[in-house]
Parts: structure tokens; C-alpha cells; sequence
């Protein structure tokens, strides 16, 4: 947060996203649940800020390698020993890891199927023995719908911070929309800072038999759809998932999911 020279106040967007987006405690739980065993190394491809990586590594060994190609979102957090971070095509890098992961819809950055399975098989290559790559994405009855979700995230101060999801443009002919976000801090209903699309994303929206396909052409082995993490954890903290039975479970009429390739 800044003052302007009119006296005004601002935000970094970036700030914003981690307070009303993400959720990577909870990511870091449900991660290490789907790899099943005891995973050391992250990769985050398409990390922006890096803040999952910086979560992972507070267990005591644990390593995290994140892309990205905006600089300043990647280095925001600082550096860290335990992180390697990389600003450049997440195709460049070559570095082993246990779990890779692909959150934010980030996955939707691969426009054609050719573009998708060839990712795929680069991430697979860089998966150690038992390792797993997940990433999330949408459907269901509303994903094409055009219009905008709204939600308040509170704030210290007493303030709340206004997050709009608005879907702009979305095409079911070719999968391809267009998503803003958009942010509005306020306290007692006087807006302090208004930021109209502080991130635009052009996506292709896989489905889950899409990006499933795709795994298999890529040479996984096994392909899972999580849809929340169970409630058990153990007395080490960690957490249990199970995967959505094929056929067996109905998704929600508009649903967000992690789908996983084990090599």
C-alpha cells in the first residue's frame, strides 16, 4: 500500500490477488495429499508471485523451482535459498521435481491441443519417479455464461476489499474466453482505491476430459479429478483427498477441479 501525491491511497494488484484468489495454505495440504507419498521438490509453472513455492518450503527440506515471466510479480516475495525462481518460457526449464503445479487456470495459456500435449510431455519429463502433475480448471452450466462474480475479502482497518471475476467474452465453439479482474477497496462505503482490470487473461478453457486425453497422449499413467480436500488429517498435519469416481460422484452445476497426471 502507498499514498499518492494527491493524497489518495494504492494497492498492489498483486497484494489484492493473494488476499481474494488464492488460498496456497490449503493448496500446499491438498498437493501433498494427491502426490501420496513425501514429496520434496515443487515446480510451479505460471507462478506469478511465487506464493505457493514460498509456502511449500516451510517444511524443513523442501525445495521449490518457480516460472513465471512477469519479473516483478516472481521476485515480489524476495528470494529465497530453498527457491530457485526462473523468469522465462516454463518449456525451458529442466529441473526435476516431485509435484508440478499449474494453478489460476494458468493452464488455459496453451491455446491448441498440440500446444497442451506438448507442455505435458515437457512436464512429464521432469517429473521424478511416483511424481504428479496437477492443474484446476472450470465448468459446468455457467462457464460460457458472460458476467461477473463479486466477493468481499475484510481488510485491517476495518476495510473490505471488493473482488469482481467478470467473464468479458467466451466463446463454446472454440473454447476460448477472455477474464478480468477487477478490485475496489472501501471503508464504511467510501471507495479509497479503484482498479478496473487489473489482471485480463485470454484463455482456452479445457474441459476435464480435454486435459485428461491430453495426459494420456503425453504417456501418463493415470489421470484423477480431485473436488475438495477430505477433512481428515493426520497427527502430522497432513491431509487426505480422494479422487472423484468416474461416473460415480455428480460435480456441482459450476464447479472448479484439479485434475492430476502420475507418471
Amino acid at each position: 500500500m502507498n499514498n499518492m501525491d494527491d493524497g489518495s491511497t494504492t494497492y498492489d494488484k498483486h497484494d489484492l490477488y493473494e488476499l481474494c484468489v488464492q488460498s496456497p495454505k490449503d493448496l500446499v495440504l491438498l498437493l501433498r495429499a494427491v502426490h501420496g507419498g513425501d514429496p520434496v521438490t515443487l515446480g510451479e509453472d505460471f507462478s506469478g508471485t511465487a506464493a505457493l513455492s514460498h509456502l511449500w518450503i516451510k517444511r524443513d527440506g523442501a525445495k521449490a523451482i518457480a516460472v513465471d515471466f512477469d519479473k516483478e510479480a516472481l521476485y515480489k516475495r524476495g528470494e529465497h535459498e530453498r527457491i530457485t525462481k526462473h523468469q522465462c518460457d516454463v518449456h525451458e526449464i529442466r529441473e526435476p521435481c516431485d509435484v508440478l503445479f499449474v494453478g489460476n487456470f494458468s493452464i488455459g495459456y496453451l491455446h491448441t491441443r498440440a500446444e497442451l500435449v506438448e507442455y505435458l510431455r515437457h512436464v512429464k519429463s521432469r517429473l521424478n519417479p511416483g511424481g504428479v502433475f496437477i492443474c484446476d480448471t472450470y465448468g459446468g452450466e455457467t462457464a460460457y455464461t458472460l458476467g461477473g462474480v463479486h466477493r468481499a475479502h475484510p481488510m485491517p482497518g476495518g476495510k473490505l476489499c471488493r473482488y469482481t471475476w467478470e467473464q468479458h467474452e467466451a466463446d463454446p465453439t472454440t473454447g476460448m474466453v477472455t477474464n478480468l479482474i477487477h478490485f475496489r477497496v472501501e471503508r464504511a462505503g467510501v471507495i479509497e482505491f479503484e482498479l478496473e482490470d487489473a489482471f485480463v487473461y485470454q484463455w482456452r478453457l479445457w474441459s476435464i476430459p480435454e486435459l485428461r486425453d491430453a495426459m494420456n497422449d503425453a504417456g501418463f499413467s493415470e489421470t484423477l479429478v480431485y473436488t475438495k480436500l477430505a477433512d481428515a488429517l493426520d497427527g502430522d498435519g497432513n491431509a487426505y483427498v480422494l479422487p472423484v469416481d468416474d461416473g460415480q460422484e455428480e460435480l456441482e452445476e459450476s464447479f472448479i477441479v484439479l485434475v492430476a497426471g502420475k507418471v
